[in-house]
């Protein structure tokens, strides 16, 4: 189990305070306290101290994790070493591996403060850094039981919602194993797979999600608590918003556009056997007889989110698809020839960005053909920074997403302007 603390909760209940320590991180604590009431520090004594000379620095907020021995006394030193360079400690968490402790914390500190050397001198080591933003500031329990809710909604959201519970990660989903065979010795228990910087877990419809960080071990706690997510997710079996919004066409004409997912499969594969042989391969950069085989791959909630649009009658003509690539997200569309040059696709395009954005993405990229001058024009309407890469015809454009406006909603179909369009890039 993990521990929530804040500073100014320093009682003997926490079975690694020292007595010899408790009175300095006691004081520690309410110099921090007075500071973030009063605005400075406490008055001064009869010894005439005055204010440390960096009271008024600026302060920025930082993740960090540190591993110390389990024993009495190491989690009080670390909290009297970051104290003393007046470190505000707003949130911690404790992860108990056997002999050892990893603490996680939520720092406020002087921008100039060397963390690493701090909680060295006070025992910690593979010590872990990050800068955090004020996302961070909701407390762990809070911010499952928000990532929950969001997987409960939509079956789309898992990917995201561990992504957002575990840090920078990248995040895939695979076939599962054979259940017999050469292959057995190699698949994923039921139960998942921890191992280091990288986790496995059985995820509903049989894949297997893995998940994978670099920087940093993943501990038994992040483990249980993901494994619950996809749990839950199992439980409540397939899900999507149902909500559509209506466009209305230059000539009048009006089509809607909604979620889709592979029950939409049979309507998407008759929209590409009308699509002319350029189209698709404008979509696909290969052979047409691939696109067949991408549909049920990109229909899936597992690797992002798709939009279709469609006619009253409910022939589908267009596909805009969101897709998480490990650590970057693609946007693809494709619009049947004779639906072309209406506008669709560049409204598709804007909804999509702007789920990206809502998702935390930062940028979103396209990959098309050089001669795609519909595309190209679809990525320059949304009015952001774009970044172009050409090489032997093949051309890969790259929006900013950082002049997206925050959507006033999270799912995407109920109204009109939930996601409104991007605001355009000033100079």
């Amino acid at each position: 189990m993990s521990e929530v603390m804040n500073t100014r909760n320093c009682g003997p209940a926490h079975h690694r305070w020292h007595p010899n320590t408790l009175a300095a991180r006691c004081a520690a604590a309410f110099r921090s306290w007075w500071e973030r009431r009063h605005g400075g520090a406490p008055p001064a004594h009869d010894t005439g101290d005055a204010a440390p000379p960096d009271a008024a620095a600026e302060r920025v907020l930082w993740r960090m994790r540190t591993t110390v021995r389990d024993e009495p006394g190491s989690l009080a030193a670390l909290c009297t070493a970051l104290a003393e360079r007046r470190v505000d400690i707003l949130s911690l968490q404790t992860h108990p591996l056997g002999e050892d402790t990893v603490d996680e914390f939520l720092l406020r500190a002087p921008a100039d403060t060397d963390l690493t050397a701090a909680v060295s001198l006070a025992g910690g080591r593979d010590t872990w850094t990050e800068r955090a933003d004020a996302h961070d500031l909701v407390d762990a329990p809070t911010r499952v039981l928000g990532l929950a809710a969001r997987t409960a909604a939509d079956t789309a959201e898992l990917p995201l919602a561990l992504r957002q519970l575990l840090g920078r990660c990248t995040i895939r989903s695979q076939p599962s194993a054979p259940a017999s065979g050469a292959a057995a010795a190699g698949a994923v228990p039921a139960e998942g797979f921890l191992e280091g910087t990288v986790l496995r877990l059985r995820a509903p419809e049989g894949e297997v999600l893995t998940v994978e960080r670099p920087y940093l071990p993943f501990t038994p706690t992040e483990f249980a608590r993901a494994r619950a997510l996809v749990d839950l997710d199992a439980r409540l079996g397939p899900r999507m918003p149902r909500g559509r919004d209506v466009l209305t066409l230059p000539e009048g004409r009006e089509v809607s556009v909604r979620r889709a997912d592979t029950g939409d499969l049979a309507a998407a594969r008759a929209m590409h056997e009308r699509c002319s042989t350029e189209t698709l391969r404008l979509r696909y950069h290969g052979p047409v007889g691939d696109a067949d085989r991408y549909l049920n791959h990109l229909l899936s909630p597992r690797f992002g989110r798709t939009l279709l649009a469609q006619t009253g009658t409910g022939r589908v003509v267009a596909l805009g698809h969101l897709l998480w690539d490990g650590d970057e997200t693609e946007v693809a569309l494709i619009v049947e020839d004779a639906w072309q040059r209406r506008g669709i696709g560049g409204r598709l395009l804007t909804r999509l960005v702007s789920m990206a954005a809502e998702a935390g993405c930062s940028q979103v990229y396209a990959v098309t053909q050089a001669s795609n001058t519909g595309m190209v024009a679809a990525m320059r309407g949304l009015g952001l920074p774009l970044d172009y890469q050409i090489e032997e015809g093949t051309l890969v454009v790259t929006a900013d997403l950082d002049a997206v406006p925050a959507p006033r909603g999270r799912e995407y179909g109920e109204d009109a302007d939930r996601y409104p369009a991007p605001r355009p890039a000033t100079s």
